[in-house]
């Protein structure tokens, strides 16, 4: 349900496919191995209001998410930031083959600088109206390393990792600006502890594979400065007993609405 296709190798972009997702609305250029678009960046892109109308995609990878975001919001701008340099430079491919080089930025750069005092000006600071991120999510203690030094860089987190990222999001966002992740379950805790003294109005939804199955991912919107407990919404059920797509998710992997 995530890639629609994949064509041959580009002749200007070596171990690279060209794909498309959301049913052929979105053109993305990726590593032909090692970390490629999956499920992740379109619930992710889900997430996005549809009054949206600056966001930040924070560790956008290859632009996935928020390219799917723009491809649903023609009237909405953007800043990509990624840290890995060919990965960026896929991204500003993909913000070109998808036509909105005129309203989408791609920004090399480390999410945990954003974090820090005297941060880069890119993304300008208490701007953004969204910021969208998908965190690494796997600790280093507790997981072997991938041996692709980028793949690892995508996902494996050190220590205070999380709180940074959302400190990151936090600098990005004006006042009541909205927050959007995609997580492992078992972030929840340090997720809260994060969010702490930030952001309020957290919605935390699910994903199942199937019906009766644990939850595999956790949605979760917040808003910078409100104060209002979490609540736990119905959970987004991937696929029936026989493995076929839920018409949930049909619509948001396949044609990219929103989650409501």
């Amino acid at each position: 349900m995530c890639c629609d296709r994949m064509t041959d190798t580009p002749p200007d972009l070596p171990n690279t496919t060209r794909d498309t997702i959301l049913g052929g609305r979105v053109t993305l250029h990726q590593p032909r191995r090692g970390h490629r678009v999956g499920h992740d960046a379109i619930l992710l892109a889900a997430l996005a209001p549809d009054d949206t109308r600056h966001l930040v995609d924070l560790g956008t990878g290859v632009g996935a998410a928020g390219l799917a975001v723009l491809a649903r919001l023609p009237g909405a701008s953007a800043h990509l930031v990624e840290i890995d340099s060919p990965t960026a430079a896929l991204a500003r491919e993909n913000v070109a083959a998808n036509g909105v080089a005129e309203r989408c930025a791609v920004v090399e750069g480390d999410v945990l600088r954003l974090a820090r005092p005297g941060g880069p000006a890119e993304p300008a600071p208490d701007a953004a109206d969204l910021v969208i991120a998908n965190p690494p999510f796997n600790a280093r203690a507790a997981h072997q390393t991938s041996p692709d030094a980028r793949r690892a860089t995508a996902h494996m987190a050190d220590g205070d990792t999380l709180q940074g990222w959302v400190l990151a999001a936090y600098r990005c966002l004006a006042p009541a600006g909205r927050l959007a992740l995609i997580l492992r379950p078992e972030d929840l805790t340090p997720l809260l502890a994060a969010l702490a003294g930030r952001f309020g109005a957290a919605e935390l939804l699910p994903v199942h594979p199937a019906p009766g199955a644990d939850a595999v991912r956790l949605l979760v919107r917040a808003i910078k400065g409100r104060r209002t407990p979490p609540v736990i919404r119905p959970g987004l059920v991937l696929a029936d007993a026989a493995g076929r797509p839920s018409p949930e998710a049909e619509t948001i992997l396949r044609d990219g609405t929103a989650l409501r």
